[in-house]
């Protein structure tokens, strides 16, 4: 029997909050030499779209739009760029599988953490290949979770990256998505495939406390927590010590974390 595939992380506030740091430059360097004025951008998982913002910037007048499964966040995103006066993007509800726009509409399809939780990634890429212009190209970036580093090596953060992984499998993901991608767009098709890497650190107090603080809520809270536990990877009491775990890393002065990502830019004839 088939997995059923759900987003590990789900839509609980101190997700968002660590999601709306993103940009272009933090989050999609390696793609800014083919941003163009005027290209045309599907950005799929979208989010709170502050990275769809981003590239509706870098290519106007060209229309960009971003899909996300999550009407609720769908609307934020759609609210963020109305605040922000960005009037070359859209948002819309959608379906990675099944995207809703003809074959060959866009230049450029983009795809942001988003491969690591999809149960079939060949198809999904598939997909976006299908709404590719002739000469267009894909851009995914996923997290490698097999490959990420913290110090202080508290116990407690080794209990968090043993449940995190536990939980992507269980909801039918691939924790580590980010040295799979370049295989991936092969298997589906795509003709060449540039790969590379990045990596984001957090090491400052302030990034210490933003990132631990928000993962000590979301251990707890967010939708890591009920897939946690009702898969039986984790019981409330590890949660509740892994959030604490978290904190212990804030104040660790020499605290420190990084997480290395890999990337693929993949054209089709």
């Amino acid at each position: 029997m088939a997995i059923q595939e759900r987003y590990t992380h789900g839509h609980h506030e101190s997700v968002l909050r660590s999601h709306a740091w993103r940009t272009v430059e933090n989050s999609a360097a390696y793609l800014i030499p083919h941003l163009a004025e005027g290209a045309s951008v599907l950005d799929v998982g979208s989010g709170p779209g502050t990275i769809t913002i981003d590239l509706a910037r870098r290519v106007s007048p060209g229309r960009v739009v971003g899909i996300d499964a999550s009407a609720e966040v769908v609307a934020q995103a759609s609210a963020l760029a109305a605040e922000n006066g960005v009037t070359n993007v859209t948002f819309a509800v959608g379906d990675a599988y099944a995207l809703d726009f003809a074959d060959d509409t866009f230049d450029i399809v983009h795809a942001h953490q988003i491969l690591q939780h999809v149960a079939d990634p060949v198809a999904a890429l598939r997909e976006f290949r299908r709404v590719l212009k002739p000469g267009g190209i894909v851009a995914a970036r996923d997290v490698d979770w097999g490959g990420t580093i913290w110090a202080p090596l508290l116990p407690g953060l080794s209990d968090w990256m043993t449940a995190n992984q536990a939980i992507h499998r269980s909801n039918g993901g691939e924790p580590f998505a980010g040295r799979s991608l370049k295989r991936w767009a092969l298997e589906a098709g795509f003709d060449a495939v540039e790969s590379s890497a990045s990596i984001w650190c957090f090491s400052s107090d302030e990034e210490r406390q933003w990132w631990g603080e928000s993962w000590s809520v979301r251990v707890l809270e967010s939708s890591f927590a009920t897939h946690a536990i009702e898969s039986g990877i984790a019981s409330l009491a590890e949660l509740q010590a892994i959030s604490a775990a978290w904190l212990d890393w804030v104040k660790a002065e020499d605290g420190w974390y990084a997480m290395p990502h890999g990337e693929i830019i993949a054209r089709a004839s």
